[in-house]
């Protein structure tokens, strides 16, 4: 019976955001953990360009310490690749290496890299609120205000197109404001659709999107912001989501980093990403706290 009831207890979290009456009821009292957001101009807390900064610099980063295995990529883009092998030589030289073959390249850990690209680090563990399950926290480091911390993966389905199985027990679905769906679970339908897409999507040795965020050792570290908990009375919000859609000119060799696929690939847009910004500086230890829930009705 106990067991029944704590089972109950789990599901009804993940529904009651969900539940009219139960929106109606904690609507104005508890409006500050729900999304709110009365013009999509008030939904950008830093500007696109910074958030593309920030992500080209960590990817950039990424494709270096990995460089030894992107062989079949660069092949193909010699421009690139010499502007690579400059930036790996700078970086070894920084690092007092002694020479700038392949062989004399330190690889990294994805979470080392981002220590060394942006001062800190993040990961999931057991989240400090009780039966919150798997939270994100800064690891390592130091996050300054209006720093992106995080990004929320998954399969973007535009308001027309079919989540209906997907959505069933997931409490991992992101709405932004036009309606777009982000599906950020990793596990059972939502985790066959999204590897799906994202092979059918792969033009030759091009990754257009990255799937070890599935896995628990994501490439890109900074794809754990699914599992970001909504605040409460008890802990405040230090980070909110701001949706920032991928620019036509993203260099094609990191879009293996991204950590979103499009469901449907017959009409062109900009693939929707939504990436996590700190609202005040987040010391090591801290965990992330996002400043609503968004209500998937």
């Amino acid at each position: 019976a106990a067991a029944m009831l704590r089972e109950l207890r789990r599901r009804w979290g993940s529904y009651k955001y969900r539940f009219v009456p139960w929106l109606a009821l904690n609507l104005r009292r508890q409006r500050r953990t729900l999304r709110y957001v009365p013009e999509s101009s008030q939904d950008k807390i830093i500007a696109d360009e910074d958030v593309f900064e920030t992500l080209l610099k960590t990817f950039k980063a990424l494709f270096i310490n990995d460089f030894s295995r992107q062989a079949d990529i660069l092949a193909l883009l010699p421009e690139v690749k010499c502007q690579y092998w400059e930036l790996l030589t700078v970086e070894q030289k920084q690092s007092k290496a002694n020479s700038c073959n392949r062989q004399g390249q330190q690889v990294f850990s994805p979470e080392e890299v981002l220590f060394n690209t942006l001062g800190f680090t993040v990961s999931r563990d057991r989240s400090s609120l009780v039966s919150a399950g798997t939270g994100v926290f800064v690891t390592r480091g130091f996050v300054p205000k209006g720093t992106v911390v995080s990004m929320y993966p998954g399969t973007v389905y535009r308001k027309h197109e079919p989540i209906f199985f997907q959505s069933l027990g997931n409490p991992f679905i992101f709405r932004c404001i036009d309606g777009v769906l982000i599906d950020g679970n990793d596990k059972g339908l939502s985790r066959s659709v999204y590897r799906s897409c994202s092979r059918r999507d792969q033009l030759g040795p091009f990754q257009m999107s990255d799937e070890s965020w599935l896995t628990a050792v994501p490439q890109n570290p900074l794809a754990v912001g699914q599992y970001v908990n909504n605040c409460s009375h008890e802990k405040a919000a230090n980070v909110c989501y701001q949706e920032f859609d991928v620019p036509v000119h993203f260099p094609i060799e990191l879009k293996q980093y991204l950590p979103n696929i499009v469901y449907s690939h017959d009409i062109e847009s900009h693939l929707r990403c939504v990436v996590l910004i700190t609202l005040r500086d987040i010391k090591q230890g801290e965990e992330l706290f996002s400043n609503y829930y968004t209500v998937v009705s």
